[in-house]
Parts: C-alpha cells; sequence; structure tokens
C-alpha cells in the first residue's frame, strides 16, 4: 500500500517524476482539460483544522481528473474522541479509494495509515506538510528549471511547513538555509535525517539566527506565519519575538536580484511578510497557491493509478 505521509519516503527519482508529471498535467489543463484517469475514484477528505487551499484543491484536483471528492467536516469524524482511529480508517477504506486527512497531531495520520487499506494521503500535520512540499518544489522548478543548486532561504519558525521544505530541498539536491529565533528550531529528528539525505544528493544546509546572512545569495525566500493552529495561547510572546525575521523590501533587495519569495499562505500582512512583498514584482505567492492544485493531482494519480 502506497501511502503519501512524508517527502523522504520517497526516493529522490519518484519526487522528480511527480514534479514532471504535475507540470505535463498543468500543461494540460490550461490547453482545455485533464484525461479522467481517476473516473470513479472518491477521495474522502478528513478535517481537524479549517482549510482553503488543501480543501478546494484537492477537491478540484479530483474533479479535474474525473473522480470525485467527500468532505468530512472535524464535527462529523471527531478523530480519536467520537470513534477510535483505527475504526475510522478501516470504515472509510470500504467507503472511499484514498483518505486525505489534515490534522493536528501527526500520530493520527500515521495511525490512519497504519490501518487504511486504501492510501493515506497527510494534507498537515504538526510535523510536516508534504503536499505543500510539493507544491514548493514544482514553483522553485518551474522558475529555475531545476532544484539542483538552487538557494532556498527560509525565514522564520522551524515549523512543519519548514521542516517538508528542508526534506524535500534535501531530496531533490537544493540547497537549504533556515535563520530562526533561538527556541524555536525545527526538531532535532528532521534536521538529522535531511543532513543523512543532504550527503547522498549533495545538498547544503545552513541553520542561522541572522536573517540578513541567511538571505544572502537567497534564490528563493520563503517565509510562514509566525503562530501557527494550535499555538494561539502562544500568540502574543511570537509577536514580540519574530519582528526582525519580517520579509520585507529591504531583506529582499539584501538577495539575489532575480529571488521569488514564498509563503504557503494564509499570510499575516504586516507581520511575517508586508503587502509591498506579497504583491510585489518578486512575488510567486498566488503561482504558488494555484500549484497545490497541480502537484496535488500528480500525487493522487501515481496513488491510485
Amino acid at each position: 500500500m502506497k501511502h503519501f505521509l512524508d517527502v523522504l519516503d520517497y526516493a529522490s527519482e519518484d519526487l522528480q517524476e511527480m514534479l514532471d508529471l504535475a507540470v505535463k498535467l498543468k500543461t494540460q489543463w490550461k490547453a482545455g482539460g485533464n484525461p479522467p484517469l481517476l473516473r470513479g475514484k472518491v477521495l474522502g477528505m478528513i478535517f481537524q483544522k479549517p482549510s482553503l487551499r488543501t480543501r478546494v484543491s484537492f477537491d478540484m484536483a479530483m474533479r479535474h481528473l474525473g473522480g470525485d471528492a467527500l468532505y468530512l467536516s472535524p464535527a462529523e469524524i471527531g478523530l480519536g474522541k467520537r470513534e477510535a482511529i483505527s475504526d475510522v480508517a478501516r470504515v472509510l477504506s470500504g467507503y472511499v479509494d484514498a483518505i486525505m486527512a489534515r490534522v493536528f497531531e501527526h500520530e493520527h495520520v500515521l495511525e490512519l495509515a497504519r490501518w487504511a487499506s486504501v492510501p493515506v494521503l497527510n494534507g498537515l500535520s504538526d510535523y510536516n506538510h508534504p503536499c505543500q512540499a510539493m507544491a514548493d518544489a514544482l514553483t522553485i522548478y518551474e522558475k529555475f528549471g531545476t532544484l539542483k543548486g538552487i538557494q532556498v532561504t527560509f525565514v522564520g519558525d522551524g515549523n512543519n511547513v519548514a521542516v517538508s521544505l528542508m526534506h524535500v530541498c534535501a531530496k531533490l539536491g537544493a540547497n537549504f538555509t533556515i535563520a530562526n529565533p533561538e527556541g524555536y528550531d525545527m526538531p532535532t529528528k528532521a534536521i538529522e535525517l535531511a543532513k543523512e539525505v543532504a550527503r547522498e544528493t549533495g545538498s547544503q544546509l545552513a541553520f542561522l539566527r541572522d536573517p540578513h546572512q541567511a538571505v544572502k545569495g537567497a534564490q528563493v525566500i520563503y517565509t510562514d506565519t509566525w503562530t501557527s493552529m494550535g499555538q494561539e495561547e502562544e500568540a502574543q510572546i511570537r509577536e514580540k519575538v519574530f519582528p526582525p525575521y519580517q520579509v520585507n523590501q529591504q531583506l529582499v533587495s539584501e538577495a539575489d536580484q532575480d529571488v521569488i519569495v514564498m509563503h504557503c499562505l494564509p499570510a499575516h500582512r504586516g507581520q511575517e511578510i508586508t503587502d509591498e512583498v506579497a504583491d510585489g514584482p518578486h512575488s510567486a505567492l498566488f503561482s504558488q497557491a494555484h500549484n497545490r492544485l497541480h502537484a496535488q493531482k500528480a500525487i493522487l494519480v501515481k496513488l491510485l493509478t
């Protein structure tokens, strides 16, 4: 059984193959539409967290490919509360062809995968966000024609998005740098895994505190919200810690002249990113968001055909 829980579960060649397929599917869609590769297939979508991009992009991906998607709200499922996760996985496996889950705890999506007899896709957990990473890789690939040797710098919290971005960069040979405040590092295990992969692919990893040092030579600057869902009680503290890590015009001017700026959205404008940058000539925010659709089509096709 193939699942999509972590980009590290896939060989570099497999991830590149998915990117090439995403490019092909996007080109077909722009030329008039995709073939119905997933006709008769249904994706069950479990949400513990609210969503714009994840819900709509997965729903439309299935529609574009001739399939269907079923939205299951937090109130309908209550993973591990109303019903055991193992039971949910086994029941849904008899109704749908794949399960996408957007959860708080990473262990919940792992348990779904353990018990499901259909593919499970990780639509986000507190540890990682692999579908976002594939959309990010697609955006960089479209801009530069490769990820090999591209300098990607993440500025901000060492969160789930940063983890998957680091892992996909390591897998595909991009150089990854993060600048984050002390106390907001990525999990040690995630860093160790990235270093293991980087030794094989030649990816260079760097872990800094100073955002200005981190963006020197950067071809991609990436940021995310200072306070993720589930961390609301930390918001006031974080708003005092993170202002030096704002991606503003000054910081962008210190990077490569052709730098693109990325953000997985939703953006808190005036905090981690300014309007001037988000809406400026270097911004890739919306092409990146749209690429969720095409990257996820490629993942779904790989899992379901």
